[in-house]
């Protein structure tokens, strides 16, 4: 199968002219939402989703900000680095309704830069070092088909702020998808070497599906990605062991708490500071 049509397949149902998501998309996603929580959802549930989803966005920008100086090219370099933006800006979004939902008036700084590594919500996968290129676009890859497949469900919440921040990610979350897929491939049917760390990396990420079948029930969605993708590049799906524990219950690697360190460093140092 080759790349444009694992890009087609994977495609369906988005089209648009526009390859990328990145600098699109500057209006308000939330101009004109009614903010008033509707009757039936519960505020508390609403805010722990908001903030989970919103961390699983953080965690993951980071991650691939550290590519940044780091991509085997500097086109790669780019994308990774406006993938990253996208997902900074969801996190964004999400953050401002937890807190306007949870009672706590937090901002979005507050939930990313003043909570401990405990406090944090994020599925580890997304927290795990970032490895050679072939982890990064792998993980990615996971990582986008599940928020995309959580995201398209979303978009119907009974909450219109969570369903709007849903809708705009759809199309976001569709590209991210499609970069990974696209890479994916290309390593895993390219040289020997590129083969065998495309499926080390496959291997890597296999014992944390678990966890994202446990977050939210769209595995079949993720495996059918999943299963096109390898069956392209050649690579075996593996068989997967979940490990215990979950992010989502506070439970993390050791490798969380030096990346927020490394991500809320400055605001610790200068907390009153202003632009």
């Amino acid at each position: 199968m080759s790349d444009d049509h694992v890009y087609l397949t994977l495609a369906e149902g988005h089209e648009d002219d526009t390859r990328w998501a990145y600098g699109t998309g500057f209006e308000d996603p939330l101009h004109g939402v009614d903010t008033t929580v509707p009757e039936g959802v519960d505020a508390g549930e609403l805010a722990a989703d908001c903030v989970a989803l919103a961390d699983d966005a953080l965690v993951s920008a980071q991650r691939l900000a550290e590519w940044v100086t780091r991509a085997p090219e500097l086109e790669e370099e780019v994308a990774l680095a406006n993938i990253g933006l996208d997902l900074l800006g969801q996190a964004r979004l999400l953050y401002s309704r937890a807190g306007q939902v949870d009672g706590t008036g937090r901002d979005e700084d507050a939930y990313a830069y003043f909570r401990d590594a405990g406090d944090f919500r994020n599925v580890t996968l997304a927290e795990l070092p970032g490895g050679d290129f072939a982890f990064a676009v792998v993980r990615l890859l996971v990582l986008s088909s599940w928020r995309l497949a959580h995201f398209q469900r979303l978009a119907a919440h009974p909450d219109p702020v969570l369903a709007a921040v849903a809708a705009k990610g759809v199309k976001e979350l569709t590209y991210h998808r499609q970069y990974a897929a696209e890479w994916v491939v290309r390593l895993g049917d390219g040289t020997d070497e590129s083969h065998r760390r495309t499926r080390a990396a496959l291997e890597q990420v296999a014992p944390y599906l678990g966890e994202l079948h446990t977050a939210y029930d769209v595995r079949d969605e993720v495996a059918d990605d999943l299963r096109q993708v390898a069956e392209a590049a050649g690579l075996p799906l593996p068989v997967y062991r979940p490990l215990p524990g979950s992010g989502r219950a506070g439970e993390h690697t050791e490798h969380l708490a030096p990346l927020l360190a490394e991500l809320q460093g400055v605001a610790r140092a200068h907390p009153e500071a202003t632009w």
